[in-house]
């Protein structure tokens, strides 16, 4: 069996208002930089490793009316907040010594994956690894699951991903991969029983 990993919300947690709560304390300057940072195409396309870390800061400086320097403090707090989901690693662990053959598929921009990859070591468990920094593409679209699937040769439907964000579940479906929804990682193991049992 071939099991993809998504990495933030999975096995890193992923908290974007406790990032911003760190960073800002006034509610409506908070809501600002959820809707200017987090959820502005330029998040999408630190992911793509489209644009640099100080375009996005400078960009997100200009739109929020707020000093660069606090938006650099905002970016550069990310990577200390994606701490790990110990059962999903402990998971991860027991999965590695069942034959399973392991990867990792994640929208992650490049200081945050290069933060884990130093600060973390489970990377050796894992038979390949996709971030979509990297190759510039992200989930949800197709290209980079059918970049997976090829760069490794996994059959879809010997192989299940597991991400928390339903669009992206969707669009490996749609391509005849197996997947779960990430609820928390008891719920992520009852799933990965059910499909050992089928």
């Amino acid at each position: 069996m071939n099991i993809v990993f998504d990495l933030g919300g999975v096995v890193f947690n992923w908290q974007p208002d406790a990032i911003i709560r760190s960073i800002f304390e006034d509610t409506d300057t908070q809501n600002l930089i959820r809707s200017e940072v987090f959820e502005h195409p330029d998040w999408v396309e630190l992911d793509r490793g489209t644009i640099a870390m100080e375009q996005a800061i400078d960009r997100g400086a200009t739109r929020t009316g707020l000093p660069s320097q606090d938006i650099e403090r905002l970016l550069k707090a990310v990577p200390l907040f994606l701490t790990p989901i110990e059962a999903t690693i402990e998971l991860i662990r027991e999965l590695s010594n069942t034959g399973n053959r392991l990867f990792v598929l994640s929208n992650m921009h490049l200081a945050s994956i290069a933060y884990l990859e130093q600060r973390h070591r489970i990377w050796d468990v894992f038979d390949g690894i996709v971030i979509s920094s990297r190759i510039q593409m992200v989930k949800p679209e197709l290209q980079i699951y059918e970049h997976l699937l090829t760069l490794y040769q996994l059959e879809p439907s010997a192989t299940i991903f597991i991400d928390d964000m339903q669009d992206n579940i969707a669009a490996a479906a749609s391509l005849g991969i197996q997947t779960i929804r990430f609820v928390d990682s008891a719920q992520c193991g009852r799933a990965l029983d059910e499909f050992r049992r089928m």
